[in-house]
């Protein structure tokens, strides 16, 4: 279902702020929308974004001021937003502290109001299945819904669900909402608060020049640290559900877990970034926290946490933009995802490369001995179609981890068996995986090609030019190609393949194609896809290139990681002096 004249923010205007654990969405006139206290994946609070009237929102109001600009601090995911007015500016700093012996929760400073204003939370727990009775408990201290607690500078005063602070003008301002009861709370506390957690994430480090592309790198690197878990270190793949990558249609997922199928190109871009312990964690947190399943070594995506990902089931939400159903839980938990598993050894393969240890190879091994044994079944594809099929890239991508992981072993017998699943797969891939045009087929048999398959140089699986590659280029830059952007394929959804946007990841997965061939054709394609960044940098899944709408779960991790690779290969072969290959 769909409502065209649902109201609705755009995405582009949403800014996240982190403190490693979870997260919030803030538009450009300083109204939270969404909040999901303590864990990326607890029940929301605040959830505007998807029913402005019952969601939960914390809004601000005050006569005559408009947006004007915003930045994070340096670095962090602290967040100051600047409006405007004719009796002067205010500045509005949020953040969720992240420090040491800080509290949770999310915390707002105001500048002197220029005006009079009314900060006002509307706080609907439990996903909005939850009704809130706020009481009071000083004039400045409010009891919201279990442990949660509203602590503001000036005297508190209720409505319904809703809470109101007034803040003259003239005065400064400050509230806190808190996942705990906090003995004792003042400006100068959340002040101190606000220090330490600048500090805290200054000391993540920054990344080096890259040029032209400094600002989205730096950008991409604190989107990837914003959707990491602090205790585990698994990177989500977005902090949100229920956004639609098509209006109107029923891919409305949740995205608040960690996939495994990110491994291999998170810990590939935070590597490459000079942040090789971050990329690390991810590794250990797939390996050492990721369950098994009765039938898979592992289970293909979790929560932060490690915990199984619950069963989806539906919110009496209205949906962004009116789209339904809203979904939480992911029921694609057990599904084969070959894919998958091949990233993780990508994954390791990078880890090993920079230490004379083998971390987790007993993890790593089963997922290789799996691969080799069950190469040849029908899964769900990078896509995770709800059709099993034989996907091709899931082949190539197992070729290649098996390839990569052999020489680790220390079982020669071992070894020769993944070396010789790997030839196996290259076998089949030429026989059963090819169009009738010769190009990479994204489903055996068929004659359609997915966007994937410009990774297959990347993964070193062919060379950019041979005659399969060549041909697979040239029907998605026919087919899958639109001013510089490109699309993927779908097959179990003909709404969704016919109406979804750009696919953003695969956009720069094809600069990444490019740069061996035409690297001044890759930078076209890397800039096409940043015009449709939002001013903090920040991307989604997917972009509309007509309306420059976007869609799909946002910020999407597994988009920034893509433009990282993209432009460091990039970097890198304009340093070499890399010039245009004949085709």
């Amino acid at each position: 279902m769909h409502d065209p004249d649902a109201p609705r923010v755009p995405l582009r205007d949403l800014a996240l702020i982190s403190d490693r654990r979870t997260g919030a969405l803030i538009t450009r006139d300083a109204q939270v929308l969404w909040y999901a206290p303590d864990r990326f994946e607890a029940p929301t609070l605040l959830a505007g974004l998807l029913d402005a009237d019952q969601g939960g929102t914390w809004t601000l109001h005050a006569d005559g001021l408009t947006p004007e600009r915003r930045a994070y601090h340096a670095d962090s995911a602290v967040l100051h937003t600047h409006l405007n007015g004719p009796h002067g500016p205010l500045t509005i700093t949020d953040f969720l502290p992240y420090a040491p012996g800080t509290p949770r929760g999310l915390a707002r400073l105001l500048s002197p109001a220029p005006t009079p204003l009314t900060l006002t939370l509307h706080a609907a727990p439990n996903y909005a299945r939850t009704p809130a009775h706020p009481r009071l408990l000083t004039p400045h201290a409010a009891h919201l819904h279990g442990n949660l607690h509203l602590y503001a500078s000036h005297p508190l005063r209720l409505d319904g669900p809703r809470v109101h602070q007034d803040v003259p003008a003239g005065e400064r301002g400050w509230a806190f909402l808190a996942t705990r009861p906090t003995a004792h709370m003042d400006g100068a506390q959340l002040n101190a608060w606000h220090d330490a957690t600048v500090r805290a994430w200054a000391a993540l480090g920054t990344t080096p020049d890259h040029g032209a592309y400094t600002a989205a790198v730096r950008a991409a690197l604190r989107a990837l640290r914003m959707l990491t878990d602090e205790d585990s270190g698994g990177v989500l793949a977005a902090p949100t559900f229920g956004l639609p990558e098509v209006p109107g249609g029923p891919a409305n997922w949740d995205y608040r877990y960690v996939w495994l199928r990110d491994a291999g190109m998170i810990v590939s871009a935070l590597t490459r970034l000079g942040a090789p312990r971050e990329g690390e964690r991810f590794l250990d947190f797939v390996c050492g926290h990721v369950p098994e399943t009765r039938d898979l070594p592992r289970a293909p995506f979790t929560t932060a946490s490690g915990q199984p990902v619950p069963t989806e089931q539906t919110l009496r939400l209205r949906g962004y933009a009116g789209s339904h159903p809203v979904r939480v839980g992911n029921d694609a938990r057990q599904q084969l995802q070959l894919d998958a598993y091949g990233n993780v050894l990508l994954a390791a393969k990078l880890v090993y490369e920079r230490t004379p240890d083998r971390p987790h190879w007993g993890v790593v091994r089963r997922l290789a001995r799996f691969l080799a044994d069950h190469w040849h079944e029908d899964d769900a594809g990078i896509w995770e179609e709800r059709t099993p099929r034989p996907y091709v890239a899931g082949k190539v991508i197992a070729a290649c981890a098996l390839e990569r992981i052999a020489p680790y072993s220390t079982d020669p017998h071992e070894r020769a068996t993944w070396q010789g699943a790997a030839r196996a797969i290259r076998t089949w891939v030429a026989t059963h995986g090819l169009t009738r045009d010769g190009a990479y087929a994204y489903v055996a048999g068929q004659d359609h090609v997915d966007i994937t398959a410009a990774l297959y140089p990347v993964w070193g699986y062919c060379a950019p030019d041979t005659p399969e590659m060549l041909a697979t280029a040239e029907a998605l830059e026919r087919d899958r190609q639109r001013g510089h952007l490109y699309w993927r394929t779908i097959h179990d959804d003909a709404y969704q393949q016919q109406h979804e946007g750009a696919f953003l990841a695969g956009t720069f997965w094809m600069a990444q194609y490019w740069v061996m061939r035409d690297p001044a054709r890759a930078r076209t394609i890397i800039d096409a896809a940043l015009r449709h960044a939002s001013d903090l940098g920040l991307l989604a899944e997917e972009a509309d290139p007509d309306s420059g709408a976007l869609w799909g779960n946002y910020p999407q991790s597994f988009v920034h990681a893509a433009l990282i690779g993209a432009v460091i290969d990039l970097r890198a072969a304009e340093a070499r002096g890399a010039h245009p290959t004949p085709s």
